[in-house]
């Protein structure tokens, strides 16, 4: 291949290797950010959409939803470490053509890592502010399309021949007087410039083909790569996951508590006919156990959600075979359900008596759409059921499709991690030390961010992919932990051909 061809090979490389998103969701393949709550006097629901790139800029949407219509809409984005500079100024969101409660915002998130995305409202009501968490990582490649090859292997070849023909010139006929032609001695000159600039070129070129491999291997080595995680069963019974930290650096920061417990498991067996939400216990840094509940024998498939103390939130994934377990006592919000014949699309029992109904609406669910699922709690009797706080909130959903590649673990207040924003409430410039945001959150009261409780609870998302999808919503009740089951399909919006299935 000639050097202007390995130029154009290599400037194709570098920018697919440069190009990466930013994954702005540790669940899996549901990559954006969705948050419902206050900012003061107003209740408002952000958006998150991955960026192209770290650098990069991500997409946020500011919905008003109750508090009047505001004067202004701000966002910054706040790195999570206090040792980094100073936040940018904040950018004024601007109101979306034809809403006038829809604002819309572009941040460049320019470090790898956690971060909270500032929204501040502020108006005739008050002003109020609402951290939302995001993780800003490298996670794969984008392919350069050809166009953009070759345009830039044609900028390459005229930059290379410009050179080349300049010291011939240079060489040749810049001493020569005007109107004259270059005497033997010139042209030879100016034969000694070519071949001197040819090889300086392909010299250059080589340099360049090494330092592109640099950058390659520098890449490739900030790449996200999920933290390893292997599942089984101990001599005990009890269920073991084992987490394998080889792909951290000293960047990473301890686990925290997120509603009281490190860690939440989740077992979905593959034809997802059983569920359980658990929450083991460390045994030692890397392995945590749990006594497993009365769940039918078969495969499973595993997620883990951790948070770290930089904000940092991350779901680990495995797959396990499990013989018909014993059915022992675990942790007090531990909760499971297994399949009854009948699964109704927008009716469930608990179990106690109560039963469940999702305002789903006519209309069928449609990929990308904002689907905002809403739910109520009837009694036995038919009437309004009273509900319990369950880890803080007024429920738990779990999202599955049903290849498993897409989860999601839903609260009231939307995809994020509870106690990834409090870091950044509690986090001050003092918090350099591991553990000093853990201390502070031991004790914290999340019900005193989640406002009081009713039979009504609801759950901002939009489901990322086509597919058949099962929803598991999770209340407590009478001291019970009690799991009711959905379906759903989700198909394409109209108009779009259909894409192929990923999780990403």
């Amino acid at each position: 291949m000639d050097v202007t061809g390995q130029a154009v090979k290599r400037a194709r490389r570098l920018i697919s290797v440069a190009a990466m998103v930013v994954a702005l969701s540790a669940h899996v393949g549901s990559p954006n950010v969705y948050f419902e709550g206050n900012a003061g006097p107003y209740a408002v629901r952000v958006i998150v959409r991955a960026a192209a790139v770290v650098p990069g800029q991500a997409d946020i949407t500011v919905r008003v939803l109750s508090g009047g219509r505001p004067d202004a809409v701000t966002v910054v984005p706040v790195y999570w470490d206090p040792r980094t500079a100073a936040p940018p100024p904040a950018d004024t969101a601007r109101l979306v053509p034809g809403d006038s409660l829809l604002y819309s915002a572009q941040l460049w998130l320019m470090t790898g890592g956690s971060y909270a995305v500032r929204v501040t409202v502020s108006g005739a009501a008050g002003s109020g502010m609402v951290n939302v968490p995001v993780q800003a990582v490298a996670t794969r490649r984008l392919e350069m399309g050809q166009g953009m090859a070759l345009g830039l292997g044609a900028i390459a070849a005229f930059l290379v021949i410009g050179l080349i023909t300049i010291a011939r010139a240079a060489a040749r006929e810049s001493v020569v007087p005007p109107g004259e032609p270059p005497a033997p001695r010139n042209r030879r000159h100016g034969r000694i410039a070519t071949g001197i600039a040819t090889a300086g070129v392909g010299i250059g070129l080589f340099l360049g083909r090494g330092w592109w491999n640099d950058v390659d291997r520098a890449y490739q080595r900030t790449i996200y790569r999920p933290t390893g995680a292997h599942a089984s069963l101990g001599s005990d019974g009890r269920f073991l996951l084992t987490l394998n930290d080889a792909v951290r650096d000293r960047r990473w920061t301890p686990f925290i508590p997120d509603h009281g417990h490190l860690m939440h498991l989740f077992l979905v067996r593959s034809d997802v006919g059983a569920f359980a939400h658990l929450h083991p216990v460390p045994t030692d840094s890397n392995t945590f156990a749990t006594p497993l509940p009365p769940l039918p024998a078969g495969p499973y498939r595993v997620y883990a959600d951790l948070v770290h103390e930089s904000g940092f939130s991350e779901t680990v994934r495995d797959s396990v075979d499990l013989a018909a377990p014993k059915g022992e006592a675990g942790d007090p919000d531990d909760g499971w359900w297994v399949a009854p014949r009948v699964i109704a699309d927008t009716v469930a029992s608990l179990g106690d008596g109560a039963t469940m109904v999702w305002h789903r609406g006519a209309g069928p669910m449609v990929v990308g759409t904002d689907a905002r699922l809403e739910f109520s709690v009837a009694g036995p009797s038919g009437k309004t059921a009273e509900l319990q706080p369950y880890m803080g909130m007024a429920g738990h959903a779990v999202i599955v499709r049903d290849d498993g590649e897409v989860f999601v673990h839903l609260h009231p207040m939307g995809t994020i991690s509870w106690a990834a924003q409090q870091t950044f409430v509690l986090r001050t410039a003092a918090d350099t030390l591991a553990g000093s945001v853990t201390r502070k959150l031991v004790g914290h009261d999340a019900m005193a961010h989640e406002g009081g409780l009713a039979s009504n609870l609801a759950f901002p998302y939009s489901f990322p992919s086509p597919g058949s999808y099962r929803i598991w919503v999770q209340v407590k009740r009478g001291g019970r932990i009690l799991t009711a089951a959905f379906s759903t399909l989700v198909t394409e919006p109209p108009g779009r051909l259909p894409a192929t299935r990923s999780g990403t």
